[in-house]
């Protein structure tokens, strides 16, 4: 194979000129490489068995001078991409550079087109914008960087539509023309040619400006790609190179290639060099009629062009002043064209622009280059404009640069477009922080720096306790509300190389770069980081309609954890988050490789749990309740788990899973059917039927919005008696909106439903929250209880809570009475009301139907 440069000197030279034959008895076997081509005009398709199109024309030349021998392989897209990953391909044409992909391929340097992507559709949908697309049905092809792209867009503005994934874009715009799909995505080059020949309409929703590469399969030689570039640099930089051959034999004017990006939006420039051609004219023309002193037909009609031009068109002379100005132009400073012939830029933009402006200018008229740029520039009442200008220099006869002509492109709006459009892509609409996207772009960068440096970083996984209630409660409103005011605190916590992101619900993540070259020192920074956050955090949410109070939890994981990608760093903080979550509000938790262990076990267990709930495999147990007489008067509902693989699972293990997976809505459910129907049979026994039941309510349960609608409707279809079930809430309840859980409570009241306040004296409850409830029980927690005979404290918070309850009218039960040396020293104390083992142990429903069914009365023991 024979490799060389553009310009391999006087030598080579000599031997290209003279001595071809005998390069060519040296040359080896020539470079064989097998080339994707899947059919995309003008861009690539298959003619004859052969490579065309622009990238077609392009390889074919560089084969040509290089000896490479090219095997095209026709392919759809997504197979294509397949094909070259597993290296059955070499080479695939048309190929937009994406992060994943540049994982996977290589490729070259210098892009061989520039393009956009932009959406076309049936003539009866009128689309210009993104909020148009819903309900509608999107052709994407498959794998395709639009499909990636539009995919996360929609999913960003919270969009429905069906996606039909097809093979290529002729299929996409076949779609439609059948009516299987009301929008397809393809390239402005496809997608324009197809619109035109299928009468659909070409919409303004544009996106993803892209440069197009050749990729190559890994491990192909880094030499072709690099060759490619050489010839690339060179073509593009001479007219008349096959390069520039390719792009006007296919209609893509070739001048665009250079300018900025943003410019590849507009479909307009390459007629814009057209129009500066007619301005030429024109200009001609009218140094003439000076003598002729008349206007024929031909000049008026090109005159009605150039005012037709949604561009703004100008001529200076070499002092700068205008000569020529178009109808878009006079628009633009709300003026007559005859008031701004004879003014200067200094007359109508701000002075910095105005000097900016004048250096360009002198480079066309003392260097006779011809130039384009994009301009910010400012008007003189203060408006801030961009435009993309292309000017070039006017020569006499004599060949002396008279004048200059100019075309300039409005941008403002386009670049307002993009630059959303950017912002949906990266950022989270509700918070402004930085979305999945970003965060994963910033923490590849930054641990590549830390591999660079040996500066240690960490990655803070953060969510809102209780976050859920507030939504459940006050509306997603209320929740939007407080996620904003989260993130503004998060960001005042952050330095300039931090970066804060929500990853969705109440799911927040931080990264903290450059803590420190010594890992101890970073684990330190890192703990005092998060605890500036915790603390501003816990603060209380001033809400429009209330104030709440909604705490957090933070996993941490240093950079020096990694052991894996990126998402591996973002489970690892996961997995530290959860442990915080295990130790209570308020906790930080580093990672450990133990973490995953403990992970696994949950998991396992909580399928294990979901199964059981679905099939009620969970039993339900009862214990007594009693009176100063020792007669029962209620049992509380209890459940107990035996699953064959795990065990006996404990309540306390199994019931805070229920609470955080959501998996206790359904089970309480459950449990308040299984009770209601023990009442239910109960109904007609002389003894039982005077038994109350009483069944724990989690505040996820109660916060749902049908709950008083499920409470009256098991009330009904087993019919029990009024005041026959007794629901015991915790003060947990309490944190959340007071009138929203009084006013729940008065309705389940009138339905007969009693409440009982479980755990009293260890959580948020007040005389005047107690005072404002619709209860009829407290129940003073066993920590008190425990330590009642030894504890001086103990005893007066039971004694506080037994006066309390005989001034609100309220029972008031003591649990966790395991001795009967407390039993007597409750009973000193006036308590009436008794629960625990020193009762009666948690027992299966049958053996207490059996025990009680013959008598109420129980021995302390």
């Amino acid at each position: 194979m024979r490799w060389r440069g553009r310009r391999g000197g006087i030598a080579v030279a000599l031997c290209l000129v003279g001595l071809p034959a005998l390069i060519g008895a040296a040359r080896p076997d020539p470079l064989a490489l097998r080339i994707g081509v899947y059919h995309n005009p003008p861009k690539v398709l298959e003619a004859g068995g052969g490579l065309s199109g622009i990238f077609g024309d392009v390889i074919n030349a560089v084969a040509q001078r290089e000896g490479w021998q090219l095997e095209p392989v026709s392919c759809v897209w997504h197979e294509c991409l397949e094909q070259l990953a597993e290296g059955e391909l070499d080479l695939l044409p048309d190929t937009a550079l994406s992060q994943s992909r540049e994982r996977e391929l290589q490729f070259h340097k210098v892009p061989v087109l520039r393009s956009w992507s932009q959406l076309y559709s049936d003539r009866r949908y009128d689309i210009t914008s993104l909020l148009d697309l819903e309900g509608l049905r999107i052709a994407v092809v498959r794998d395709s960087v639009q499909q990636q792209y539009l995919s996360q867009l929609m999913d960003s503005f919270a969009l429905r539509v069906d996606w039909l994934p097809v093979s290529s874009f002729e299929s996409g715009f076949d779609a439609v023309q059948s009516g299987r799909a009301d929008v397809v995505a393809a390239n402005n080059f496809y997608g324009d040619l197809r619109a035109r020949e299928l009468k659909l309409h070409v919409t303004p929703v544009i996106f993803q400006p892209a440069a197009l590469y050749v990729a190559a399969r890994p491990g192909l030689d880094s030499r072709v790609l690099s060759t490619l570039d050489e010839y690339l640099r060179d073509w593009q930089d001479t007219p008349g190179s096959p390069w520039y051959r390719a792009m006007e034999h296919w209609g893509v004017f070739a001048e665009e290639f250079p300018l900025p990006t943003s410019l590849y939006w507009l479909a307009g420039l390459s007629f814009a060099g057209g129009i500066l051609v007619l301005l030429v004219v024109v200009l001609q023309r009218r140094r003439h009629q000076q003598t002729l002193n008349r206007l024929d037909l031909s000049e008026l009609r090109l005159e009605t062009i150039l005012d037709g031009v949604d561009a703004c068109i100008f001529i200076k002379d070499r002092s700068g002043r205008y000569q020529y100005v178009n109808h878009r132009f006079a628009e633009l400073f709300g003026r007559p064209e005859s008031a701004l012939l004879g003014k200067s830029d200094g007359d109508l933009f701000d002075d910095e622009t105005a000097d900016r402006l004048r250096q360009g200018d002198l480079r066309v008229f003392e260097g006779g280059e011809r130039i384009s740029a994009q301009e910010d520039n400012v008007l003189r009442d203060g408006t801030r404009k961009t435009f993309l200008t292309v000017k070039l220099p006017l020569y006499d006869v004599d060949g002396e640069c008279y004048a200059l002509s100019g075309i300039a492109t409005d941008l403002t709006e386009h670049l307002r477009i993009q630059e959303a459009l950017s912002r949906a892509q990266y950022y989270d609409p509700v918070t402004g922080l930085a979305n999945r996207s970003k965060l994963l772009e910033s923490l590849d960068h930054a641990i590549a720096g830390y591999a660079r440096t040996g500066f240690e970083g960490a990655l803070l996984a953060l969510d809102l306790r209780e976050f859920s209630l507030v939504n459940d409660s006050q509306g997603h409103a209320a929740g939007d509300e407080v996620l904003r005011l989260a993130a503004s605190r998060i960001e005042r916590c952050l330095s300039q190389t931090d970066l804060a992101a929500r990853l969705g619900a109440d799911d927040f993540v931080i990264l903290l770069e450059d803590l420190s070259a010594d890992r101890e020192t970073a684990i330190m920074e890192a703990r005092r980081r998060a605890s500036l956050l915790m603390q501003s955090l816990s603060e209380p949410y001033r809400l429009a309609s209330s104030v709440q109070s909604v705490g957090a939890n933070i996993g941490v994981t240093m950079f020096s954890d990694l052991n894996g990608d990126l998402e591996t760093v973002l489970r690892n903080a996961d997995l530290a988050l959860a442990e915080a979550r295990s130790r209570g509000a308020g906790e930080v938790s580093f990672f450990d490789p133990q973490m995953q262990e403990r992970v696994n076990h949950r998991l396992r267990l909580e399928s294990a749990l979901r199964q059981a709930i679905e099939s009620e495999a969970l039993e339900i147990y009862l214990q007594p309740q009693v009176q100063q007489d020792y007669r029962v008067t209620a049992l509380e509902v209890l459940l107990r788990w035996e699953h064959a693989d795990l065990g006996r699972v404990s309540p306390a293990e199994f019931i805070p899973l229920a609470e955080a997976t959501g998996l206790i809505v359904p089970l309480g459910q459950q449990v308040l059917e299984r009770a209601c129907e023990l009442l239910q049979s109960w109904r007609d026994h002389p003894l039982l039927s005077t038994l109350s039941l009483a069944v724990n309510i989690s505040p996820r349960q109660f916060h749902q919005a049908d709950f008083v609608h499920r409470v009256q409707r098991c009330l009904e279809v087993h019919a029990v008696a009024p005041g026959s079930l007794l629901l015991e809430v915790t003060e947990g309840l309490l944190i959340q909106d007071i009138e929203h859980v009084a006013r729940r409570m008065r309705q389940l009241n009138e339905l007969g439903v009693r409440f009982s306040l479980d755990d009293f004296g260890t959580g948020y409850a007040s005389l005047a929250y107690v005072k404002r409830l619709h209860l009829s029980q407290l129940k003073i927690d066993q920590s008190f209880v425990r330590d009642l005979i030894t504890d001086r404290n103990d005893e007066v918070i039971v004694a506080s809570t037994l006066q309390m309850g005989r001034s609100l009218g309220l029972d008031v039960i003591a649990e966790g009475v395991e001795t009967v040396n407390q039993l007597k020293a409750l009973e000193a104390l006036g308590c009436q009301g008794f629960q625990g083992y020193s009762i009666g142990y948690p027992a299966p429903v049958a053996e207490w139907e059996a025990r009680l069914g013959k008598s109420l009365a129980l021995n302390p023991a």
